[in-house]
């Protein structure tokens, strides 16, 4: 086998590698659900709405959002999950390190407003590691391990300094209906 035809075997298997892995069986974002042309003569059909499935915006930057909750109206993420301070934190630093991370794991990136926010009150720092963490009225943001779901706050008072934010940025001390304990960093 010749070179050239050894080269174009090679770059021809690159070629369909690179095709599957763009491809997927689940629809994203971006492909549209329905015929671009069936919209346009149905008349009646109303625009799809846009949807959050991801807490990313367009330009990956995450989306901080406020959502109702039991603990009345606080911050979550673009996909609803909780976001948390730590009254340990002083702005644009953060004191939760190493093992603290494991349990808290920050909101990554410069963040942009979602519904309900004040775009005024967000912001971000970098961290020692050089990871930039989203910042709401200068708080350090994070998630708390255990919550599975959007809408959780499991993490609500852990240790007496864990807490969810509301819309103008002060810390919600108010215990969640299940006063159950919990184990937290």
């Amino acid at each position: 086998m010749g070179r050239r035809t050894a080269a174009g075997i090679v770059g021809g298997v690159l070629a369909v590698g690179l095709l599957a892995a763009c491809g997927g069986d689940e629809p994203t974002d971006t492909q549209p659900t329905e015929s671009p042309v069936a919209e346009e003569t149905t008349g009646d059909a109303a625009p799809p709405e846009e949807t959050t499935d991801t807490g990313d915006d367009m330009t990956g930057a995450p989306v901080v959002a406020v959502a109702d909750s039991e603990l009345g109206q606080i911050l979550v993420d673009g996909e609803g999950m909780t976001l948390y301070l730590f009254t340990q934190d002083s702005p644009g630093t953060s004191a939760c390190l190493d093992q603290c991370l494991e349990a808290w794991p920050v909101l990554e990136g410069e963040p942009t407003a979602g519904e309900g926010v004040d775009e005024k009150l967000l912001g971000s720092f970098e961290r020692e590691d050089g990871t930039v963490q989203a910042t709401y009225a200068d708080w350090p943001l994070y998630y708390f391990a255990q919550d599975t779901e959007p809408g959780d706050v499991t993490g609500q008072g852990v240790n007496d300094v864990w807490y969810v934010l509301s819309p103008d940025g002060e810390m919600v001390t108010e215990a969640p209906a299940d006063t159950g304990a919990r184990a937290g960093y």
